[in-house]
């Protein structure tokens, strides 16, 4: 089988549910371990391995002004926990995990839209 691409059906930020722009180009990482390679005078090498947070970046979520849409992201970024997470992909798959808001957020009136970047512990993994 084929491996699906394609527009982002939903997210969902402690348990409410946003739509996520179809043109939005969301980069995921899933969060472990990045590893380096740094040599040894002798010939030989260590691996270095860097413990990195999940994320997603690149969101472009629906903003309703009459569901309280962008007041409800601004108390999860300010919040001083991390929430549940969940994102639906085109291919049906979903990833979970914890996160919190990271960097600018503002909302677009033109496009009634926020982005949305998120990071956090541990690993997204596949409900």
């Amino acid at each position: 089988m084929a491996g699906v691409g394609g527009s982002i059906e939903a997210i969902s930020l402690s348990g409410r549910i946003f739509a996520v722009a179809a043109d939005a180009e969301a980069q995921r990482k899933l969060g472990g371990f990045e590893n380096e390679v740094q040599a040894n005078g002798n010939g030989t090498a260590r691996i270095i391995k860097t413990r990195v947070p999940l994320s997603i970046d690149g969101l472009t979520v629906e903003v309703d002004d009459t569901r309280g849409d962008h007041e409800f992201l601004q108390d999860l970024s300010n919040a001083k926990d991390y929430f549940a997470i969940s994102i639906t992909y085109a291919s049906g798959t979903v990833y979970q995990g914890t996160a919190i808001i990271t960097g600018e957020l503002s909302a677009s009136s033109q496009n009634a839209t926020a982005a949305v970047s998120l990071m956090g512990p541990g690993e997204l993994t596949k409900q």
